[in-house]
């Protein structure tokens, strides 16, 4: 039986699961009967049970309904009570998800998951129609085209919400305590480059969007690229895993063993003992040492947060941001013949001290929350040079004065947190220096 691992926070409107995964081994024996299970003889009765309803539905409901969609729709809604990532993926969702993980899809570009009846958006993914609109984690889709979500299944949203590329949709968001407000979106073929990078001075920068099967070498590229540019000078990297729902799992992995020279990197338990996996690094760091900040924020989920567990528990890296999603559940993804493929959930993931981040998040060792940075206003100040009879420093060398009518040019508003995260770098790194 195929099983691919993955790890992420849910189904996306943008044709993408992301479950994370991992693949237990078959258990044909039936359990011992037990308060919970109530025997076989209980089960077949409820089996009964459900053939009579299915019978009943099929024959008096008020429109005619085809026995495929009542079956899907039964299977769907026994995963679906257990927990908000399991799920049945009939064949067309499964082939979605297929192409989803190789990193090119087509819908909004929004990351999903279901809360008290309502879809709550995860992260937008970068350059999507979702992002360029100003979606936001944490928004809430209330009504899609006007018809109300309350009352739908996550798929059946998520159907609504696929179509054409270049058709319009309009997306009602709740957000907070404002008034909702509507949205109208553009489907688009989505493509995800899930690694950007830059030098910035002598310091790497790196965003991972998503963990496709692009990431691992994404990323070890990127690094080699910007080292070799900035040469000797290459002071460390910031590794941004901001509003980052999840993805592969053995991409996630794959990524933390990059900055690690050993130690555990994440383990997973299930209901049975012999389930439990431990997967570890291997030598090599492609930093070399060099310091390493991790930034992560509510969006970061599944994936993302093995990643910064991993790096934050092993010591490998300072975590900068705010806390993150918390989801810290196993699913795997099972194929159903050609009829499609179940997404359950089999396990636990916990970080190498032993964490479980599942409703709990990752906090970040040093919080700094998402502002608005702007060079504040000053009066006119008078400096030592300004007063009369001042010694000169025969030291200073001449300065140009500014051409006549020139203004002093503000800066720009920033990203606060990404200024800070290259702020602390560069007090490491210059620390690191100063002691050796």
């Amino acid at each position: 039986m195929f099983a691919r691992k993955l790890a992420a926070a849910t189904l996306a409107t943008a044709l993408t699961v992301l479950p994370a995964a991992v693949m237990p081994g078959a258990h044909a024996q039936a359990p011992a009967q037990s308060p919970a299970t109530g025997g076989a003889s209980e089960t077949y009765r409820l089996l009964n049970l459900f053939g009579e309803i299915f019978e009943i539905v099929r024959s008096d409901y008020v429109e005619e309904v085809t026995d495929r969609k009542l079956i899907e729709d039964a299977i769907n809604g026994m995963l679906t009570a257990l927990d908000p990532h399991s799920s049945f993926l009939n064949a067309r969702s499964y082939r979605d998800m297929q192409v989803q993980t190789r990193g090119e899809f087509g819908g909004l570009g929004i990351e999903v998951t279901m809360e008290n009846g309502l879809v709550k958006v995860v992260s937008p993914i970068d350059d999507t129609p979702a992002a360029r609109a100003g979606i936001k984690p944490n928004d809430f889709i209330v009504q899609l085209d006007g018809e109300a979500v309350l009352g739908l299944t996550l798929q059946e949203a998520v159907e609504k919400m696929r179509g054409p590329v270049n058709s319009p949709i309009k997306v009602t968001i709740r957000r907070g305590d404002q008034p909702p407000f509507d949205v109208t979106l553009n489907r688009a073929v989505i493509r995800i480059q899930s690694v950007r990078s830059r030098l910035e001075g002598d310091i790497g920068y790196v965003r991972i969007t998503s963990f496709t099967e692009q990431t691992d070498k994404g990323l070890t590229d990127a690094v080699a690229k910007m080292r070799a540019e900035a040469g000797t000078k290459f002071k460390g990297l910031v590794l941004d895993l901001r509003n980052n729902p999840g993805g592969l799992l053995d991409q996630a992995i794959a990524v933390s063993d990059a900055f690690m020279e050993r130690g555990e990197i994440v383990s997973t338990r299930g209901r049975r003992q012999d389930d439990a996996q431990r997967y570890n690094a291997r030598p090599g760091d492609i930093l070399n040492g060099l310091p390493l900040i991790v930034m992560i924020n509510g969006g970061s989920a599944s994936a993302s947060e093995i990643v910064a567990g991993a790096l934050q528990d092993q010591r490998r890296a300072i975590l900068l941001g705010t806390r993150s999603f918390g989801k810290g559940s196993v699913q795997t993804i099972r194929p159903i013949g050609n009829q499609g493929a179940i997404r359950l959930t089999t396990a636990r993931y916990y970080t190498p001290s032993g964490r479980s981040i599942q409703a709990q998040g990752i906090d970040p060792d040093i919080v700094v929350e998402q502002a608005r940075l702007e060079v504040a206003q000053q009066g006119p100040q008078r400096r030592e040079a300004d007063l009369r009879g001042a010694l000169r420093n025969e030291q200073a060398k001449p300065q140009a004065a500014p051409a006549e009518g020139e203004e002093r040019q503000q800066d720009t508003p920033q990203d606060y947190q990404l200024s800070r995260a290259f702020d602390l770098l560069r007090g490491v790194s210059l620390y690191i220096q100063r002691n050796n």
